[in-house]
């Protein structure tokens, strides 16, 4: 099967993967797709299997990258996803290699990649990446993990910003949720699902959008596509917290 690459050219006619039958999430996935067409003048790249399936990976320079992370000369990994019928054929594998091959063709030092301790939600499979070659360099107290794979053995390791050191945010009462146009689910969850949640709940609620690269590049949390935060402590990446029959459920296991 071919893979395609989206450009400024084709992306109005192409899909992006994610939320392409979800009718409700429509505003939030062309959000997504405004986001990207920015990114591609920062060398940004999404590349998918040319099918109407979830089979992609997201990369650019880690310079650029919507996270708080220091990794200079690097590719940084994006969203990375194999579903449903398409898993176990090799096409993570396939991806990655040509992110690996652009990279050391770019005289980049390796990629690196933003995990959690265990398989977070919205985020790539840590122990997948762990086998395929990356190594873990840096790490925070909510349990994300930084992770590389280094072409060439340095002491400069990429390592996370300040702003995540903690583990906390910044704000110690009640739901305060960060998000970005990176992902096609999350503007229409928080506006609309978390705002119901927290007021059935009578819980406080702030939702801060990561609208430039800057803001983006100080946020407390790696993951910067959507992390969810209850008096000050991280709770989790699943956006699908913000719906008023999950959010118990979630919240409550931890």
């Amino acid at each position: 099967m071919a893979y395609i690459t989206l450009t400024k050219k084709n992306i109005d006619s192409e899909h992006i993967c994610c939320a392409f039958s979800d009718k409700k999430c429509s505003d939030s996935y062309q959000m997504k797709k405004q986001w990207l067409a920015k990114e591609f003048d920062n060398g940004y790249v999404f590349r998918r299997l040319n099918e109407r399936a979830k089979v992609f990976i997201e990369y650019g320079p880690a310079e650029k990258a919507w996270v708080p992370v220091m990794a200079p000369n690097y590719l940084m990994l994006g969203c990375f996803w194999v579903s449903g019928k398409y898993k176990k054929q090799g096409h993570g594998k396939e991806l990655l290699n040509e992110v690996i091959e652009t990279a050391q063709n770019q005289g980049k030092d390796g990629l690196v990649a933003v995990v959690g301790a265990t398989k977070f939600h919205f985020m790539s499979d840590t122990k997948w990446l762990l086998k395929q070659g990356f190594e873990l360099c840096d790490s925070n107290p909510a349990g994300f993990r930084l992770i590389s794979m280094d072409f060439n053995k340095t002491d400069k390791r990429p390592f996370f910003n300040d702003s995540v050191r903690s583990g906390e945010c910044p704000d110690k009462n009640g739901i305060v949720a960060y998000y970005s146009n990176r992902c096609p689910f999350s503007e229409y969850h928080v506006r609309e699902s978390l705002v119901e949640t927290s007021g059935k709940r009578n819980l406080q609620l702030k939702a801060i959008k990561l609208g430039t690269m800057k803001e983006a590049h100080s946020a407390p949390t790696p993951a910067t596509i959507f992390s969810l935060f209850l008096d000050g402590k991280f709770i989790t990446t699943d956006v699908s917290v913000c719906m008023d029959s999950r959010f118990d459920k979630i919240v409550g296991k931890l």
